[in-house]
């Protein structure tokens, strides 16, 4: 059944760009929206509604999240401002670590392009993580950038079971379409990354599921892999195992074991890896997701020294 639409609420934020801290290999995050259409059963972020209107939203379930958006319309503005502040350092700046930026309310409030064009005025680098096909409306804005900055365009790969993928991100494209969209950005001088986090265990945790989403990225031509077991907390819990419960009654039981002690059993987790790590050096994939960015700050690097030596003479 086809998700209905959500409801889509104007915001002006107050602030475009928010510190990042903890173990993320960058410093700034960029949300354009908050809430996301994706409908993702496993999403870490379902908890961020609390802070909209918590008077409002305190007593409504988690899918407030999913069938809220709030649409920062002033968001390039604000960016643009913050990027023009006397002094400050470019950083590389992640697009959509909360909500997918490409998501079904892109579609009809458009405001990756001037995000972009944002970007581009002050060649700023970026990372773009979607789950859509959306972000090829942008590719010349996004070739434009790839030609002056690091830029990395990663998409979230789950599983290639196209009824499982359908149950448990049903607001996103098909695993194709993402493949096939980061392929073409091969095309661009942005590096392309393929996310398969989180490992669901007993549904996405199987070789061969892994086999083809790791063959496929090497097929691609993809700079690095991640690969990230599940992790569940407070709201996340509660919607994936209600989840769980209502798709897949039979591994409810065993779900809530391997979380028993809150964070994911530690035997699993070990016969996982022992698993996982074979296939990385069978294809050969990275899983430095920074390591793109350091070659290109060491390329820029060189070109500086090149041509202050030049003038130097």
């Amino acid at each position: 059944m086809e998700r209905q639409p959500a409801e889509y609420l104007p915001i002006q934020c107050k602030t475009a760009l928010h510190a990042v801290s903890g173990g993320f290999p960058y410093k700034l995050d960029l949300n354009i929206y908050r809430g996301c259409e994706n409908g993702c059963k496993y999403c870490f972020a379902i908890y961020s509604h609390k802070y909209m209107k918590s008077e409002e939203l305190k007593d409504q379930s988690p899918d407030s999240y999913y069938d809220q958006i709030y649409v920062k319309t002033n968001v390039a503005e604000q960016l643009d401002k913050e990027l023009s502040r006397p002094g400050r350092k470019k950083a590389v700046v992640n697009i959509g670590g909360v909500c997918d930026s490409y998501q079904r309310a892109e579609s009809l409030f458009e405001l990756m392009p001037d995000i972009l064009k944002v970007m581009l005025k002050h060649k700023n680098p970026i990372i773009i993580s979607t789950k859509s096909d959306l972000i090829l409306r942008d590719f010349d804005l996004i070739d434009e950038l790839s030609k002056h900055v690091f830029v990395n365009i990663a998409s979230t790969i789950t599983t290639v079971d196209e009824n499982l993928r359908e149950k448990i991100e049903p607001g996103a494209v098909s695993t194709k379409r993402r493949f096939d969209m980061l392929e073409k950005f091969k095309k661009t001088d942005a590096t392309i990354g393929v996310h398969t986090m989180p490992i669901l265990p007993y549904l996405t945790d199987m070789p061969e599921n892994l086999e083809a989403i790791f063959s496929k990225t090497k097929e691609i031509g993809a700079e690095y892999i991640i690969v990230q077991t599940l992790y569940l907390r407070s709201q996340t819990k509660q919607t994936y195992l209600e989840f769980i419960k209502s798709e897949f009654p039979e591994l409810l039981e065993s779900t809530k074991q391997l979380y028993r002690m809150g964070s994911l059993d530690k035997e699993y987790k070990k016969k996982f890896y022992s698993m996982l790590n074979p296939l990385l050096k069978k294809y050969d994939l990275s899983t430095d997701f920074m390591k793109p960015a350091r070659e290109a700050e060491a390329e820029m690097f060189d070109k500086i020294v090149k041509q202050k030596t030049l003038f130097d003479f």
